[in-house]
């Protein structure tokens, strides 16, 4: 998988900062990539909708990073599921099932690319158009269509609509996440100089909210668009994230191979 082009790890699912101990110690856990620890601290809550379907989407984002844990991930998202009551409940609990089912079909897991564009297209028609979760779920469309239904089109105008929404309510994770995906597009399309600008504004935004588990994968898409000795530094910059985090996310391995051997 190419770091400008693959999803993996790549999902702003549960609100980055944090405006009280618990949400702060949450986000500090997940980006580190103690995803199982974060969810832990929503285990006594497990009966509120929010809290369920938050800890649900960190153990989905584990899987996306480590290739592990999905039974657990499962096992969290039909608790969220079940605990749902509002239309926009229902709905977000559909955007991460169909979330899970393109990690599963991405990542060779097992082919669930129907499930996932079902589970999205019905969080679509539960999710209103002006809600807070709307830009996420237009990402996640936008991911199916990059990624599994090879339609550059497609995904660059839900990608488009996700920056958009994300840009109006001020969700600077979203958009960390918007701008690579946009800037993959534009590199497939032999669009260098905006694929370097969306990367660098990725990093950027991952480096000052601290993603760690989110940095080296923008590290190694900018490093895409640089010639030497700029590519190698970030090369080498994100093969430190790598080693630092215990080799998380694991699908990056490949890329950083030369700086892992050293």
């Amino acid at each position: 998988m190419s770091g400008s082009e693959t999803t993996g790890g790549d999902d702003p699912s549960p609100a980055f900062g944090g405006r009280t101990p618990m949400e702060t110690a949450i986000w500090r856990l997940r980006s580190r990539g103690c995803w199982t620890d974060a969810a832990a601290l929503l285990a006594p809550r497990a009966a509120e909708p929010a809290a369920a379907l938050e800890r649900a989407a960190l153990l989905i984002e584990r899987c996306l990073y480590t290739e592990k844990g999905w039974a657990e991930a499962e096992e969290a998202l039909r608790a969220a599921e079940a605990v749902a009551q509002s239309d926009e409940e229902r709905g977000a609990a559909a955007c991460e099932r169909g979330y899970l089912a393109y990690a599963s079909t991405l990542l060779g897991v097992r082919d669930r690319a129907d499930e996932a564009t079902a589970a999205l297209g019905r969080a679509a028609a539960l999710i209103n158009p002006s809600a807070e979760g709307r830009p996420l779920l237009d990402f996640r469309r936008g991911l199916i269509a990059q990624n599994l239904g090879d339609s550059p089109d497609a995904a660059r105008a839900a990608f488009r609509r996700a920056h958009a929404g994300a840009t109006d309510r001020g969700d600077t994770f979203l958009l960390s996440s918007t701008w690579r995906h946009l800037a993959g597009i534009a590199l497939r399309e032999g669009e260098l100089a905006e694929a370097r600008r969306g990367f660098a504004e990725s990093l950027r935004i991952r480096e000052e909210l601290g993603f760690l588990v989110g940095t080296a994968p923008a590290l190694t898409s900018l490093a895409a668009t640089e010639t030497e000795p700029e590519a190698g530094r970030l090369r080498a910059e994100a093969g430190r994230l790598f080693r630092l985090l215990g080799g998380v996310p694991t699908w990056l391995s490949a890329q950083l191979a030369p700086q892992i051997a050293t």
